[in-house]
């Protein structure tokens, strides 16, 4: 099928668009709409790239019986860009993905056919479990395959120099200071500081690294200076250097803590209206902080990577950011603190007693909560659990229509803010939940996972 007649046609040729919005000093800040791709991300120009490099090279062929396994090591983006690709040519997929990554990359790419093995990500490359070994290990042991190897992939870098670079000089008018871009693969940066190498070897290439990532480092000093750390920004950032990436021509570095990618992210859709993902805060927040150092006006470009609609249930959930310690609240010293869906907030998940136990079941699938607490006024005069329910409804699922009263446990006992944490042990071993009041009003509830990720948070 020639590309141009179906939806490979469309990769690249996204727009560039200048922030207006953000606080840019005395430059001009662009983006370049990389989430405008076909399955949202950058990465699908180099799922197309290697995958036709591997056809030219006659290392894999459309047409065999039975199909050739494509294997890669992914965190996510440059998994979809294959997936995309190996559907419509007609290949299986293979991906070993780090077990960080979003739910809602995992759910895109098994919709569109690729088998998916999960792997750590709290282990470093050279352990068996670490996503690149356990993927260079299944090609080997899986006959008719190819181990795509982004990061020594030579069609990775070619796809940016080829497509990505020159779109830019031409969109940005061949006036153009400074790309900032971050560091997966690194075939981005590498073939960008080929393209404009060659024809404007003027432009600054400035590189945004998740901090934890060893990158920073090994540009300021030549070297590894520490081992890395962990971080949730995901699909850039490393824990040793990609044979493929060049960071020769880098000028500036910049290491972005997860909270200030998440909350740059966030500020540039409320502010931009551009709905981006985890590495897009990163890549907007060094290109910010770029900008505002400098002293006279200068034109910069940098990515939005992918779309954040595969971030919906992490960076753009309050409630997610919270158990992260990511989302700043004022401290009390006390239970309310491992609270995170407050009543007074409008963050609780509440019923009253004249709901049907149907709309109760259909609440804790909503909000992926096990109990829910019944409501009258401001007071908890109930609260009700899929233990509940289960006992309610085994004989007859026509019980679905019954009001919650009649299934909801109203022998309650609650515990006051200023409690000791201690006082929840025996609350959890009871198998309840800690209803937490004061003076009658519902203020919201505790569970084991609230006070492990409280605890959590204590090691920061």
């Amino acid at each position: 099928m020639p590309r141009e007649s179906s939806v490979l046609g469309t990769i690249g040729n996204t727009p560039l668009l200048q922030l207006r919005n953000l606080d840019t000093g005395s430059c001009r800040l662009f983006v370049k709409l990389e989430n405008q791709n076909p399955t949202g991300s950058i990465k699908d120009r180099i799922g197309l790239s290697m995958i036709e490099a591997a056809e030219r090279e006659g290392r894999i062929r459309p047409d065999s019986d039975p199909p050739f396994t494509i294997i890669e090591a992914t965190a996510g983006n440059t998994g979809l860009g294959l997936a995309l690709v190996a559907a419509q040519k007609g290949y299986r997929l293979l991906l070993v993905i780090p077990d960080k990554m979003a739910q809602e990359k995992l759910l895109h790419l098994r919709a569109l056919g690729a088998q998916i093995h999960l792997t750590r990500s709290d282990v470093g490359k050279g352990h068996p479990e670490h996503y690149q070994d356990l993927a260079a290990r299944l090609a080997r042991e899986t006959p008719n395959s190819l181990y795509v190897n982004q990061f020594e992939n030579p069609a990775n870098p070619l796809a940016h120099e080829a497509t990505t670079g020159p779109e830019i000089w031409a969109q940005s008018g061949h006036m153009l200071d400074a790309v900032v871009v971050g560091v997966g693969s690194g075939g981005t940066l590498t073939g960008l500081s080929r393209y404009f190498a060659r024809v404007a070897p003027q432009v600054e290439m400035i590189l945004a690294d998740p901090k934890g990532s060893v990158l920073v480092d090994v540009v300021n000093t030549g070297r590894m200076q520490k081992a890395a750390g962990s971080w949730l920004v995901e699909g850039i950032g490393e824990d040793f250097v990609p044979s493929i990436c060049d960071l020769s021509r880098v000028r500036r570095a910049y290491e972005i803590p997860d909270a200030e990618s998440f909350y740059t992210a966030r500020s540039l859709l409320a502010n931009e209206g551009i709905l981006g993902g985890s590495s897009t805060g990163t890549l907007v927040a060094a290109a910010l902080r770029y900008c505002r150092e400098q002293t006279s006006p200068k034109r910069v470009v940098t990515f939005v990577c992918d779309s954040g609609n595969k971030y919906l249930s992490k960076m753009y959930n309050d409630h997610w950011m919270f158990d992260q310690g990511l989302l700043e609240r004022p401290k009390h010293g006390n239970l309310l603190d491992l609270i995170v869906r407050r009543y007074q907030e409008g963050g609780a998940v509440t019923l009253s007693p004249q709901d049907t136990l149907l709309l109760a079941y259909r609440r804790m699938k909503l909000f992926d909560v096990s109990q829910i607490p019944v409501m009258q006024g401001e007071r908890v005069i109930g609260i009700v659990d899929e233990s509940d329910l289960v006992m309610h409804l085994h004989t007859d699922p026509a019980r679905f229509q019954d009001p919650v009263s009649t299934a909801m446990v109203a022998q309650l006992e609650t515990i006051a803010p200023d409690a000791p944490i201690g006082e929840l042990l025996p609350i959890f071993q009871r198998d309840h939940v800690a209803i937490v009041a004061e003076r009658g009003r519902f203020i919201g509830l505790i569970t084991r996972i609230d006070l492990l990720n409280y605890l959590r948070k204590q090691l920061a």
